[in-house]
């Protein structure tokens, strides 16, 4: 069915409780999914043993010992043992509508990816309480804030893409590499799909105060810096404004006629001038 992957900070504190809660909420998806965790920090080793997840500890890593997200990707490739992948942050809690929605897409290449919903996530949670979802769904209908077309923190897709897109040495964790990846796919005319609608992606909400760069919602610094450059700048970067399909109930649908003619010719020389503009202003949202 699907491998999931991810690369967990280490495991203390607040990021303990988080990283568990969306972990085990992984293990809950049926059909069973194979989840694999990257890394060396404290405590990866003993959480994969615990939720019976495959650990790979070696990964590359940037200067600052940041991990490079082409390295999981490659590795995910030689170890899945499925056709599909899944990248996720692990700090996003994940529903039982992701694979029946992902059954809808009949594409033979897709990247699936969607909008989150943003709310606060104290407690550690009962996985052995049946109704856990829908105690959690009440609190996003409640307090859950839905990201804006930036909040991109999950990516399906075939086992075989990564050839096709071919992602340079990109840091996880510093912004650029998933606005890139929106970009190259349209680029190459990979089928991008926006499931928000249908896929509940929860990010349980946290400082960033791991990082000495940490800046209010996301990370800067000399990492964030060498991301941009290294996608080519702010004009080789799309958001899910920028998508080609909207996935529904009833399967794919194409989005409303004026998003779509602007984001088409925003792949093209002048209109990546004002695709970078646009890019820039997204940034605050």
């Amino acid at each position: 069915m699907i491998t999931i992957f991810t690369i967990p900070k280490a495991f203390k504190n607040k990021a303990n409780i988080i990283q568990r809660n969306a972990i085990g909420s992984w293990t809950k998806l049926f059909p069973k999914c194979e989840i694999i965790l990257f890394g060396n920090d404290e405590g990866v080793d003993k959480v994969a043993q615990e939720f019976g997840c495959l650990h790979v500890s070696e990964i590359e890593k940037t200067e600052l010992g940041t991990p490079l997200l082409s390295s999981a990707i490659s590795l995910t490739q030689e170890k899945a043992k499925y056709d599909t992948l899944l990248y996720l942050n692990t700090d996003i809690i994940l529903m039982s509508d992701l694979i029946p929605s992902f059954q809808k897409v009949k594409e033979q290449e897709f990247l699936i990816s969607g909008q989150r919903w943003d709310v606060d996530v104290e407690e550690k949670i009962d996985f052995r309480d049946i109704d856990w979802e829908n105690k959690l769904r009440e609190k996003i209908k409640e307090w859950g804030k839905l990201h804006g077309p930036t909040g991109m923190d999950y990516f399906l897709i075939p086992k075989n893409l990564p050839d096709k897109i071919k992602m340079p040495g990109l840091a996880v964790g510093r912004p650029g590499w998933d606005n890139w990846l929106i970009y190259q796919a349209r680029f190459l005319k990979i089928p991008v799909i926006n499931a928000t609608g249908l896929i509940t992606a929860i990010h349980q909400n946290h400082d960033y105060s791991h990082s000495p760069w940490g800046r209010g919602k996301k990370v800067v610094g000399p990492e964030y810096k060498k991301n941009i450059k290294l996608a080519g700048g702010f004009a080789n970067m799309m958001t899910l404004v920028d998508a080609d399909w909207i996935l529904t109930e009833k399967g794919l649908k194409k989005p409303d006629f004026i998003p779509r003619v602007f984001s088409t010719f925003s792949l093209f020389y002048p209109w990546r001038l004002l695709l970078s503009i646009k890019r820039r202003l997204q940034q605050f949202l």
